[in-house]
């Protein structure tokens, strides 16, 4: 909880929804950093001009450090026991609030090509200038056949992949969205923005949906979420680009 913040609209008579509408953004945000999250940038210099009060008044660099880091460790911030217990809106606000990159590193991804919602936050990321990239597994190939196996669905897993090409084929009609076709073996699955890194891991006989999912913040933990983003790009490097 940021209990400096608290006060400080409690002073100036804000509610989170003034606060939202003033910069900008959902009133879930406000909420949000409320409770800890730290704003980007020009959000901290909006709200600190806003409310007339000092930005290191209400977000110490030092004690928003401790306190991000104390829902688990300093290198991972969180971890769900299955990606079927994320929440939705962890989803919708990881790509939501990319300012810069999203990367999406899978064999199908279908919970989230299947996702109207997601599809529209992800074209309308795009539209305002961040880099889109989505990495799918090949249905053809070995590797996505073998995981299939591996998983004791059989074809399946192919087939889900190619649901999911077609739908996210979609957005390749915004300017920004790549998308690209691999054909490696995945360890973990990646979803990952300039600031924070879900690490889904794939355990030998369970489909990822029933494995753990790691979040990682990239400026607490910036080598540990380097050696994803190192593997994100040699996926892509080698990937097959999907046109329309």
């Amino acid at each position: 909880m940021n209990t400096a913040l608290r006060r400080a609209l409690a002073a100036s008579r804000l509610t989170e929804t003034d606060v939202a509408a003033h910069l900008g953004v959902d009133p879930k945000t406000v909420r949000r950093w409320i409770f800890g999250q730290r704003p980007y940038p020009r959000h901290r210099w909006a709200l600190a001009d806003l409310l007339q009060v000092q930005e290191d008044r209400l977000w110490p660099l030092d004690g928003q450090l401790r306190e991000d880091r104390a829902p688990l460790s300093e290198h991972a911030h969180r971890v769900y026991p299955h990606r079927w217990e994320v929440p939705r809106q962890v989803w919708h606000d990881l790509f939501s609030e990319a300012e810069q990159e999203i990367g999406i590193l899978v064999y199908s991804g279908l919970f989230l090509a299947d996702d109207a919602g997601i599809l529209h936050v992800l074209g309308a990321r795009a539209r305002d200038g961040v880099s889109v990239r989505i990495l799918l597994g090949n249905p053809e190939s070995e590797q996505v056949k073998q995981r299939g196996r591996d998983e004791r669905i059989g074809e399946a897993l192919a087939a889900r992949a190619s649901n999911a090409l077609l739908l996210f084929r979609t957005l390749l009609e915004v300017d920004g969205v790549e998308i690209r076709k691999h054909s490696t073996t995945l360890y973990n699955s990646v979803y990952l923005t300039e600031r924070k890194l879900l690490v889904n891991q794939h355990i030998y006989g369970l489909p990822a949906a029933k494995s753990p999912v790691v979040e990682i913040n990239r400026d607490l933990s910036p080598a540990m979420a380097e050696t994803y983003v190192r593997s994100f790009g040699l996926v892509w490097q080698d990937a097959e680009p999907v046109t329309t």
